[in-house]
């Protein structure tokens, strides 16, 4: 599986960014989706995810400001960041996961259970 993540950038807070996430190489309808973050000096964390039935999660502190999305017919998942505050300054990761089957979700929140990593994509919000 190859993915690469494109969208990040900087922001003034308050602000908003969409990241994008093109995967290949696996039936996309298959997999479950995500995306991590990793603050400086912090250990890296689940923000969202995808299931293949469309079920989505969220870290509690990014609910009501960012969406998962996938989108079937160009293979990409996307994150829009709205409301952005510095505290969301990081580097972003999409991830994979291509075991879907009878997955429960509260799994989906630990590292060694994705199996496929992007590049990072750096988002910086300015005060």
């Amino acid at each position: 599986v190859q993915l690469q993540a494109s969208g990040g950038g900087l922001v003034q807070a308050g602000g908003s960014l969409r990241l994008s996430c093109a995967v290949s190489g696996r039936t996309f309808s298959s997999l479950t989706l995500g995306w991590f973050r990793q603050a400086p000096g912090k250990e890296r964390v689940l923000v969202a995810a995808v299931r293949t039935t469309g079920g989505t999660i969220y870290a509690d502190s990014v609910k009501g400001r960012f969406t998962i999305s996938r989108e079937s017919a160009e293979n990409t998942v996307h994150l829009q960041m709205d409301s952005l505050n510095p505290e969301d300054t990081a580097v972003y990761y999409c991830v994979v996961r291509t075991n879907s089957k009878f997955l429960n979700s509260d799994i989906l929140w630990y590292r060694h259970v994705w199996d496929y990593w992007g590049q990072g994509t750096q988002v910086t919000v300015s005060s």
